[in-house]
């Protein structure tokens, strides 16, 4: 039984979903405007890492597809959820997408309006700044944990990643590379074995991920991000906590700072939807 098969029979909330990536990957589904109606773009197999764990139970899965479509933009910002189409894709009723919204409320994705419906949270450049600064604490926590705790596995599955990310930047492939770093730091941060400190800074992760457009697009930043991945590396390999914990912290700092930078001058690009 293949993959597709497997999802439908197992996850069907998630089947619509993989489906419809299919359709759009080989151009069957047509872009739409965000008014009540989603956006589909080029998913690039964002449901995989929906479907990935495929223990999760429906609810699970349905928060975590309505979680994707936002941080990938299909649900655009600002955009009224269209509940309807939503429950068709998922091929659930509105009592658990309903419930699934009231997740993505509590975690600042989904704003619940009584008698008007949810909407997704508008993206607020004045944001950027409080979310960067609770990361940089847990940058600087992983930095000394990770330093301490890392064993050659840890190092090697780093190094691996750092080697990607090199030769996505060699090819000029922004959207590689923005996927590798996620997946750069995201490595780093399990490193220290601590559920609560991962989970913490993979949310703030994927709120940042909405924004990661405004710097995609900046090749200097991006190879200044790399030059910094280089200086981690050395103090992860030499496991030096205060070292690893401060280049973290100001590779976290400039990032911030370049993205800041860019959100003042994005007011004006359709990408954003609706802005704060």
């Amino acid at each position: 039984m293949g993959l597709p098969e497997r999802i439908r029979d197992r996850h069907p909330a998630t089947f619509g979903l993989w489906h419809d990536v299919l359709a759009v990957n080989r151009g069957d589904t047509e872009a739409r405007k965000p008014e009540g109606k989603m956006v589909n773009h080029n998913l690039d197999g964002a449901v995989e890492k929906v479907i990935a764990n495929s223990e999760f139970t429906l609810h699970e899965n349905l928060v975590a597809g309505l979680r994707q479509l936002v941080i990938d933009g299909v649900l655009a910002s600002g955009q009224r959820i269209p509940e309807a189409e939503l429950c068709q894709r998922f091929g659930v009723s509105r009592t658990p997408l309903r419930e699934a919204l009231k997740v993505l409320g509590a975690q600042g994705l989904m704003q619940l309006r009584p008698n008007r419906g949810a909407i997704v949270t508008p993206l607020d450049p004045g944001d950027i700044l409080p979310i960067f600064e609770v990361k940089g604490a847990l940058e600087r926590l992983i930095g000394l944990s990770a330093a301490e705790r890392a064993n050659d596995m840890d190092i090697d599955a780093m190094s691996a990643l750092h080697l990607e990310l090199g030769a996505a930047l060699q090819k000029g492939d922004i959207r590689q590379y923005t996927e590798l770093n996620y997946a750069f730091h995201k490595r780093l941060s399990q490193i220290p074995r601590n559920a609560h400190l991962r989970q913490s800074y993979d949310d703030l992760q994927q709120r940042i991920w909405r924004y990661r457009f405004l710097v995609n697009e900046s090749f200097s930043r991006v190879a200044d991000s790399f030059a910094e991945h280089e200086q981690i590396m050395i103090a992860l390999r030499a496991r030096t906590p205060l070292d690893l914990a401060a280049r973290l912290e100001s590779h976290n700092a400039r990032t911030c700072e370049a993205m800041t930078d860019a959100a003042r001058g994005a007011a004006q690009d359709p990408r954003f939807g609706a802005i704060a």
